[in-house]
């Protein structure tokens, strides 16, 4: 009789564990499987089928308070058979004691799951896409540089703003993966946006983002897509506007091709300004994601902080 057995992830696995990733379409890497396993080493499963690995599951802790499940994946020929299942509940059974509340971000799809096991719905969040950026063609001021240890007091405690619970040990663990990481800062050395760029197996891969206003976030984003494109890039606007400051000057963008590979960028739907930018920077949107909860959400964080997230799987 055939028999389901879930384990710890081991680095062993990561050569599988990548495969079912693949076969899935997803833009992870394999040091990004690495980066889950060394994160949160007792909280991340592999299901045997019989004694062969076929299905993944990563948690991620932020302290005490909230928790992440992500890349839960099932091998396409062990499907229909209740793993994904349980490995989210076994994921459930691990969290539980350890934490107040427990997130995920779920496809239409997997939410009709996740109501059934009691997550409720906290707001709506968009993969954008493009291939072709288009940048604007005027001069602007501003100072965005790579980030230094001076300011990561600052950064953290835009982020947990933002975020909602202090999550900077991945964050710097993400710059370890062949990644940009800048900070914008005012005339007055004040860190107003930080964020992250990275390649991934698919596309590169735009977030965190995190900064206190549309004015903050949107030099830092052509930063990134400047320095990918390898082209110089400008703004007609001054400095702290409190409008959107690219909404008439992006009208008079020039199209760039993109190196390679295309540019994905998960953006809060509530985010107005971050969606009015990526779509006037030439994105569009590609599938619908819901940010879900279990538990009590004492720490929901500001989405209208959230330029660009650090990934559906860790939030």
């Amino acid at each position: 009789m055939s028999s389901l057995r879930i384990r710890l992830f081991q680095a062993t696995d990561i050569a599988f564990a990548d495969t079912v990733r693949a076969l899935a379409g997803w833009n992870q890497t394999k040091d990004d499987w690495l980066r889950f396993v060394n994160h949160q080493p007792d909280g991340c499963f592999i299901a045997e089928w019989d004694g062969q690995p076929v299905g993944t599951a990563t948690t991620t802790m932020y302290e005490d308070k909230v928790a992440w499940i992500g890349m839960v994946l099932v091998h396409p020929d062990a499907r229909r058979r209740g793993i994904g299942r349980a490995l989210l509940e076994h994921c459930l059974k691990f969290l539980k004691p350890r934490v107040a509340c427990i997130k995920l971000d779920a496809t239409p799809l997997g939410k009709t799951l996740y109501d059934t096991l009691g997550f409720k719905d906290e707001w709506t969040l968009q993969r954008w896409q493009t291939e072709r950026v288009e940048l604007p063609a005027s001069p602007m001021k501003y100072h965005v540089r790579q980030w230094r240890e001076a300011d990561v007091e600052a950064m953290q405690i835009l982020d947990a703003n933002a975020f909602g619970v202090m999550r900077w040990p991945m964050v710097k663990r993400i710059t370890f993966q062949r990644a940009r990481w800048h900070v914008h800062e005012t005339v007055k050395k004040r860190i107003v946006s930080f964020g992250v760029m990275r390649k991934g197996a698919r596309g590169h891969y735009l977030g965190p983002v995190v900064a206190e206003s549309i004015a903050a976030a949107g030099p830092l984003i052509k930063e990134f897509l400047t320095e990918l494109t390898n082209q110089p890039v400008y703004w007609d606007k001054p400095y702290g506007a409190k409008e959107l400051a690219v909404s008439d000057l992006l009208c008079r963008s020039i199209l760039k091709d993109l190196p390679n590979q295309p540019i994905y960028w998960d953006i809060p739907d509530a985010n107005t300004g971050a969606v009015e930018l990526a779509r006037r920077l030439g994105f569009t949107p590609q599938r619908l994601l819901i940010r879900m909860f279990l538990g009590e959400n004492n720490w929901p964080g500001d989405p209208q902080k959230i330029f660009a997230l650090a990934g559906p799987e860790i939030g």
